[in-house]
């Protein structure tokens, strides 16, 4: 059984876990390990669900509403005979048979959980227990992506996984930041509850290829602009700081927690910090040196500090980030200038 590694609270032991489907023992059954990736046609489920299908032993499932995710970041694998695709929205139940669920589903973007803030907290909430109800009826275990925003506009930095947060419940940004903290409940409770073998993970700034153009986050943002030739637009007052890693070594981190031995919740990001004029400076530098850079105002409850503490991801999943930022940037660069037809000059 997983280790209980919360934050402090270990005075309630785990029930034994649920047994898994009776299909296991079905004289038809194949041996292989059955996936679900909920938002698999997103940003990171896509490139979690390309590492996935890498090995032969396994067969995937993905199920996406396509709020924010594409068909795109899936066609090299539709057709083949391990994999399927599901348009499909979390917040209703899911029947299938799987063993391990990677519960990625939810809009991260600022501009898309705010345009529709009901629906974000719903497949936080909902859509995390019909996920769990998924998991406690086939005996699968469950790997939910949660975030730093958990920790809100943080009073201690780096934030450690044992910081309880100082998040504003009636903000603009509450629907993302408080659905997870009540998506991280739901998974505690079930697990000590029922018995469900869960992880956690607290993903912290990501950026790569595939993620949508002017998304509202501020890689993403600042390379489109780059690519088009215009403004580099900072939120004031530019001096606010996160940590940005870079996507393949958070699907590495995702999978390391979802083999291991730990429910979590486990800091997953790169620990190196930047201001976001820094990083305006760097994006200039690496894309397009003939650009300015500008300062907008802020969106509220922006936290000022972001910065992980990963000690027990090194500790228990052996893990931290390889790809430095200067080396990431160019990668996403060449993605965005394919798809927004800007060629290097």
């Amino acid at each position: 059984m997983a280790k209980q590694v919360t934050n402090g609270d270990n005075n309630s032991a785990a029930k034994a876990p649920p047994p898994p489907s009776p299909l296991r023992f079905s004289k038809f059954f194949q041996p292989n390990m059955r996936i679900l990736v909920t938002g698999g046609a997103g940003f990171i489920g896509s490139h979690l669900v390309d590492r996935l299908m890498e090995n032969e032993k396994n067969e995937v499932i993905v199920a996406d509403n396509y709020f924010t995710g594409s068909k795109d970041n899936s066609k090299k694998w539709i057709g083949h005979p391990r994999f399927e695709l599901i348009r499909h929205d979390v917040t209703e139940p899911l029947l299938v048979e799987v063993d391990q669920i990677y519960h990625l589903a939810c809009p991260a973007s600022p501009i898309f959980y705010k345009y529709n803030p009901v629906k974000t907290i719903k497949t936080n909430v909902i859509g995390t227990l019909n996920m769990l109800g998924l998991a406690k009826r086939v005996g699968a275990r469950i790997l939910l992506t949660s975030t730093s925003e958990v920790y809100g506009d943080p009073l201690v930095h780096p934030q450690d996984e044992s910081y309880w947060g100082n998040v504003n419940p009636i903000g603009v940004r509450s629907c993302y930041d408080e659905g997870k903290r009540v998506a991280e409940t739901l998974m505690f409770d079930y697990h000590r509850q029922h018995g469900i073998e869960i992880r956690v993970a607290r993903i912290f700034n990501t950026y790569g290829p595939r993620m949508n153009i002017d998304d509202g986050r501020v890689v993403s943002n600042f390379i489109a602009q780059a690519v088009r030739g215009e403004p580099l637009t900072v939120q004031a007052p530019g001096t606010q700081t996160r940590s940005f890693c870079y996507v393949s070594d958070m699907v590495d981190g995702l999978i390391r927690l979802m083999e291991g031995e730990n429910t979590g919740p486990i800091n997953l990001g790169n620990p190196g910090e930047f201001t976001m004029i820094e990083l305006a400076e760097t994006v200039k530098e690496l894309i397009n040196p003939n650009v300015e850079i500008s300062k907008v105002e802020n969106t509220p409850d922006d936290p000022r500090q972001r910065k992980p503490d990963i000690t027990k991801a090194k500790k228990l999943l052996g893990w931290e980030p390889k790809i430095k930022l200067r080396d990431g940037l160019p990668l996403m660069e060449e993605d965005f200038r394919s798809r927004l037809g800007k060629p290097t000059n």
